[in-house]
């Protein structure tokens, strides 16, 4: 009898294994596009959400007295909504406790609906449309400016320092590109006559061929052409902005401002032809500790950092602190602490405000000079 005994008592550790062994797991999910024209900015969310996983499995956290093991779950969105709710229903099945995503606002906001029916946390690292926290989701939070206070930024910008008097706008019609060419529009407008609009135009994010807009616009001669949308479509525009013999500068937000453009642009970049703006930013000592991020992360996968990678570490980081906090990786349990969070990020303090949209959220404007993305300055919202 000892045999079937022993068989018994085996079998049954096997039965039991598998569930001690997934509770001791916290998963999070990943969503952006790893596929299509933003892959390269997709695939930074996912690379800097795994630098995190990978520093908070080093430290050997506990959660409700327990040691845990972060696993990270990466899916790929395709920048497309379709496949961005498919994604998301995807993570949730999976038993995730929390998602850092997605990048695209079109995105991010039909998923955001599956994972607020879930009650799962979600952090997006790049989405800027205002609509994504103005559903009224408690769980949803972002870590970087929404397209408010990026659009009047960049209009002041660009009456102010810029001293443009005509500018132009084009925008590829997606939720973010539409709705930050909207933002810019209205604070060109607030600043009472001193720049006007003088072309609105619209392309698509696969778009290669400008010539009819560029031309149309080239006759209004502007000083600033603003576009809404990502570098994949800026690059080809600024070509054929330089051979249609066009002078104005390209403005524009963190969709384009990536380590990319050089190469998608070649030799139209030029100096100082293109600002741009990144939802985020760190000024004094918290740049030494951007730096070492941007060196960890080169060293790593021996690439360049795109844009968002920075924010979705902090956004790995941002739910572990709540749940440490809160002693639990069950987000019904963490999301109170969640929401009243305030973490000191590489990216700089984090807390939400009362939508889920960070508080005294800094910007960051650069230029290229030489084929390299070049610091201008940091500016906090107004």
């Amino acid at each position: 009898m000892r045999c079937p005994a022993l068989i018994v008592f085996f079998l049954l550790s096997l039965a039991v294994a598998p569930c001690a062994h997934a509770q001791s797991d916290i998963r999070i999910g990943s969503a952006s596009p790893l596929s299509g024209p933003g892959a390269h900015q997709g695939k930074d969310i996912e690379n800097g959400a795994r630098m995190a996983i990978d520093d908070l499995n080093a430290r050997g956290l506990t959660i409700g007295g327990k040691k845990v093991r972060w696993v990270l779950a990466a899916e790929d969105d395709g920048s497309d909504p379709r496949m961005g709710t498919a994604v998301a229903q995807k993570l949730v099945d999976a038993g995730v406790a929390a998602v850092v995503g997605h990048l695209n606002s079109g995105t991010t906001v039909p998923a955001s609906k599956i994972y607020a029916n879930a009650g799962i946390p979600q952090i997006s690292p790049a989405a800027t449309t205002p609509l994504y926290t103005h559903q009224g989701f408690k769980t949803a939070f972002r870590i970087v400016a929404n397209d408010n206070l990026v659009g009047r930024t960049l209009a002041r910008y660009s009456i102010d320092t810029l001293k443009a008097k005509k500018i132009a706008v084009i925008d590829d019609r997606t939720a973010f590109g539409q709705g930050l060419a909207d933002e810019f529009v209205k604070g060109v407008k607030s600043a009472g006559g001193a720049a006007s609009i003088v072309s609105r135009q619209f392309t698509n994010d696969r778009a290669t061929d400008f010539s009819a807009i560029l031309t149309q616009i080239r006759a209004r001669d502007p000083d600033v052409i603003f576009y809404g949308g990502m570098d994949a479509v800026a690059g080809p525009m600024l070509k054929q902005m330089k051979a249609l013999g066009i002078q104005a500068r390209l403005v524009s937000g963190d969709g384009i401002c990536s380590e990319k453009l050089p190469l998608l642009a070649g030799d139209a970049l030029g100096d100082d032809k293109v600002i741009c703006v990144v939802a985020g930013g760190v000024s004094g000592p918290q740049e030494a500790g951007y730096a070492a991020f941007t060196e960890r992360y080169r060293q790593r996968y021996k690439i360049e950092l795109q844009t968002y990678a920075p924010y979705a570490y902090d956004a790995v980081m941002v739910f572990a602190a709540a749940m440490q906090q809160a002693q639990s990786s069950d987000p019904a349990s963490f999301l109170p602490a969640l929401a009243n969070i305030r973490h000191e990020g590489i990216t700089g303090t984090i807390a939400f405000d009362a939508r889920g949209d960070l508080r005294d959220a800094a910007l960051t404007l650069f230029t290229y000079r030489k084929g390299r993305k070049t610091k201008l300055q940091v500016v906090r919202a107004k």
